[in-house]
């Protein structure tokens, strides 16, 4: 059954053949090889529609119909390889690289012959040279059971004496709307060479300007083509942080990427930042901040993806008793299953060392200590979709144990986002 499907999916790309193929190669490739790797004519679009009898609309109007028919194939049988490998072609004649990248990446966990996982990697290439644009734009409704992530116990302890607290001081709940865009271009400035520039703003409000969060980010700089399976980029950057509806601090630095293929399956990514925080008021807690990761994708199967980073920071504010170390570790895994659902749980841990006193908070005057882990599930049907995109569920737990009073907490989040999809 597993190989009648495959070849299914290989007679349907054949009804297409005249829009997915590249002109002057509509007979080659054989289906056991994949697609023929791009060539000029392929880069520049589909076959045109006077060499093969059509209107102008009609090449785009076909591609779209085989997305739409592939994308049915994919939403109940999800592991079908073939079906995979020419969905992302005809993206990739249809220059949406994103979604053309994402579905390449998947064909090679289908362990699929050397020859097809080659022309794959000549995809990718192409992708990764010709990218231009790139956009995102999204909104999601998130309940929360404590916006402002505050401590919940009524009561603390001050030398051994016990004080109750306002009860209109402790958690809040409520739900919020977080909406996010950006965008970036990229210049050619050589054969490897690009000119990336972009900006970001992601926005929380909520009831009233108490919890309402801002940011604003921009960055500029170069990214170089190392070689087929490697990329860096340095960019210098800045942040601008709003609290309410005024601006409480800025950040000004640079940030180093780099992204490398290590097989078939496996990427693997790294990156290290520096920056200096400026606030408008609080300016006891200016300072540098350094971040650094490390981090992997394992594409296990055409349907089973896992990720997985560990990172290290630090925070160096004039005033001691913040300055800090964070550790982190953080893994997740998505799955596609039968009948268009798409699964998906993650979790991630960070362990928080500050210096100096910090009594009153903790009882015996030592240094302040975070334990905080958080745990999310998500779950969305391909087959549901507005306009390209699915409302996707998730619900995320996160748990701050500390040995310092007012600073523990406990929190449940939903979310409910649009993701784009094929």
């Amino acid at each position: 059954m597993k190989r009648a499907c495959f070849r299914g999916g290989s007679a349907l790309a054949a009804g297409f053949a005249l829009v997915l193929a590249p002109a002057g190669h509509a007979s080659e490739g054989h289906p056991a090889d994949g697609p023929a790797a791009p060539t000029s004519a392929a880069v520049s679009g589909p076959v045109s529609a006077p060499a093969a009898g059509l209107s102008a609309a009609a090449p785009t109007a076909l591609l779209d119909e085989a997305i739409a028919a592939f994308r049915r194939m994919l939403i109940d049988r999800p592991g079908l390889v073939r079906v995979r490998l020419e969905l992302a072609r005809a993206f990739f004649l249809k220059r949406d690289d994103r979604l053309a990248q994402r579905h390449f990446e998947r064909v090679p966990a289908g362990s699929p012959p050397t020859a097809m996982a080659t022309n794959i990697r000549r995809f990718l290439a192409e992708i990764r040279a010709r990218r231009r644009w790139t956009f995102r734009v999204g909104a999601a409704l998130a309940p929360d059971s404590n916006i402002g992530a505050e401590s919940g116990k009524r009561i603390i302890y001050i030398f051994g004496l016990p004080f109750r607290r306002d009860r209109r001081r402790l958690t809040s709940s409520g739900v919020g709307l977080a909406l996010w865009a950006g965008g970036e271009y990229q210049h050619p400035l050589g054969e490897r060479l690009r000119l990336r520039a972009g900006a970001d703003i992601l926005r929380h409000e909520h009831a009233g300007a108490k919890y309402d969060r801002t940011t604003l980010s921009a960055h500029a700089g170069p990214r170089w083509l190392i070689d087929a399976d490697t990329e860096a980029s340095l960019l210098p950057d800045a942040r601008l942080h709003w609290l309410g509806n005024a601006v409480d601090h800025r950040d000004l630095g640079v940030r180093a990427e780099l992204v490398r293929r290590l097989g078939r399956r496996v990427t693997a990514n790294a990156q290290a930042s520096w920056h200096l925080r400026r606030y408008r008021e609080r300016t006891s807690l200016d300072g540098p901040i350094v971040d650094v990761s490390l981090g992997a994708a394992w594409a296990a199967t055409p349907t089973v993806r896992l990720d997985g980073a560990v990172g290290w920071g630090r925070e160096r504010p004039r005033d001691e008793q913040w300055r800090l170390t964070r550790r982190r570790i953080r893994a997740q895994i998505s799955v596609a299953l039968p009948w268009g659902f798409t699964a998906g749980a993650g979790g991630a841990l960070h362990w928080t060392d500050y210096r100096g006193g910090w009594f009153p908070y903790t009882t015996d005057g030592s240094a302040r200590r975070d334990r905080t882990w958080f745990a999310r599930l998500s779950v969305y049907n391909r087959s549901v979709t507005l306009a390209g995109f699915s409302p996707q569920l998730s619900v995320v737990r996160e748990v701050r144990r500390t040995n310092a009073q007012l600073f523990d907490y406990r929190r449940t989040a939903g979310e409910l986002r649009f993701v784009r999809l094929f």
